[in-house]
């Protein structure tokens, strides 16, 4: 942040241009001060809404707003805080902006509120992420999983392994520090195991389920695959509802990774069309099938596409595929079509016609439940970003360390516990990791 800390910061609210209501907020020592110089008149009561009249430093009438008055600590920064719901013209805004800049204030920087939020306590680094991606939610998914963790839903999961860590620290401390005492068992630093395994096992679970938050942040990548003219265009085209990709019957046509974006399950997902997996001359053609490969091998779901005519194809397809993936048998109208035993227990198997909308929508509910299945999570909150997976990583490898040296060497197990909730303190936000604020409070829109 260029400013200063103490400075009295305002900011537009509500997004900027011409509309029926703009919002301004405004934080800091010199808020109250600013409010009545507006009203010319005592501040309204706390957390009242009174409709005033503003005036600008010429004691010209500005605008006639809405207005709230929230003292600290009791506000969104814990600061002194007020909000101007006033017109949202251009020329309103600009007059509010000069008012507040004449009266001493200054223009907040992005997330400048969330991160004064964070600075006074309000809220955790955690719940201040939530709120970043609340902001930024666009699907069902997103906004609920930003909600739990706005609540305070991770916030509790690591409160709990904070809680079970330092009653493990203080089994170890008692035999180290009073090893003479006789009310002092001498084996009361195993008594600890309990507690660093159930925190152990909490963060394996954690780290398990992490690529469901982060897919539902960032979007679910899903990949088709096969050989030219098995029908991976005809398939996407239907599941797109419009003609996404060419389809023609000359193999080669798609050259490169053609995509659309839907939501599936209250998650964004990415399906894209590749070209047709084979050996060919053509440059263009062969830097296409080398980035079909390297989107297989890195989408969260493959669909590995087939003609059931020629399932010599087969093989080779199902050693681009992995547990779980969507296996098609494409064709399924012409004759001399076949479809092989391949166990269900592998691969979701479908038989169908991709001209056909009954069969294209198999194919829909059958991705729907895998991304249902995978991607979707219960009402606990997560770990959602690759920061909270470093610390959670770092703490759970302390952790099983400490677990091997709590027989042979206390003292130095006690050191790895603290070493796992110094990883807990970061993931809060409570070390001094000042690029990573800097990092995610920019991301904020201004006046949040």
């Amino acid at each position: 942040m260029s400013g200063s800390p103490n400075d009295t910061i305002f900011a537009l609210s509500s997004a900027p241009g011409r509309a029926g209501v703009s919002v301004f907020r405004v934080s800091g020592a010199l808020s109250q001060y600013c409010l009545e110089k507006l009203l010319q008149k005592p501040s309204p009561k706390p957390r009242m809404a009174s409709l005033r009249k503003l005036y600008n430093t010429e004691n010209d009438l500005i605008d006639e707003a809405l207005i709230l008055w929230m003292p600290g600590p009791n506000s969104f920064t814990g600061e002194d805080c007020a909000e101007f719901q006033g017109h949202g013209s251009p020329a309103v805004i600009e007059a509010m902006a000069k008012a507040f800049m004449q009266l001493g204030l200054r223009q907040a920087e992005p997330g400048e509120f969330t991160r004064r939020a964070f600075e006074n306590g309000k809220m955790d680094l955690t719940e201040a992420e939530g709120l970043a991606d609340l902001i930024d939610a666009e699907t069902e998914g997103q906004r609920k999983q930003a909600l739990r963790q706005m609540q305070g839903g991770l916030r509790d999961l690591y409160e709990n392994w904070r809680e079970s860590l330092l009653d493990a620290l203080a089994q170890i401390e008692g035999e180290i520090d009073f090893p003479d005492e006789e009310d002092v068992p001498d084996t009361l630093s195993h008594k600890s195991y309990p507690y660093i395994s159930d925190v152990v096992k909490s963060m394996k679970q954690s780290l398990m389920e992490a690529d469901k938050g982060e897919a539902i942040r960032h979007g679910v990548e899903v990949a088709i695959i096969g050989k030219p003219n098995a029908g991976k265009s005809t398939l996407l085209n239907g599941l797109a509802g419009r003609e996404a990709a060419i389809v023609s019957s000359e193999a080669g046509t798609t050259r490169d990774i053609v995509s659309i974006y839907t939501v599936i399950a209250g998650i964004q997902v990415r399906l894209s069309d590749t070209a047709g997996l084979r050996e060919t001359s053509n440059t263009i053609e062969a830097e296409g099938v080398k980035r079909a490969l390297k989107l297989a091998s890195e989408a969260d779901i493959r669909v590995g596409v087939v003609d059931s005519t020629q399932l010599n194809d087969l093989p080779n397809l199902i050693k681009k595929l992995m547990e779980d993936d969507i296996l098609i048998f494409s064709k399924a109208d012409l004759p001399g079509q076949g479809v092989p035993n391949v166990s269900r227990e592998t691969y979701k198997t479908l038989s169908i016609d991709a001209n056909n909308d009954l069969d294209v929508r198999k194919v829909y509910d059958v991705l729907e439940q895998e991304i249902m299945e995978r991607f979707t999570i219960g009402d606990d909150a997560g770990l959602t970003r690759a920061r909270h997976k470093d610390c959670v990583t770092r703490g759970l490898s302390a952790l099983e360390r400490s677990l091997e040296k709590l027989t042979l060497a206390p003292e130095l197990a006690g050191d790895d516990i603290r070493t796992a909730l110094s990883a807990v303190k970061e993931l809060a936000g409570e070390t001094d990791i000042e690029s990573v604020f800097d990092r995610i409070f920019s991301r904020f829109c201004v006046g949040k």
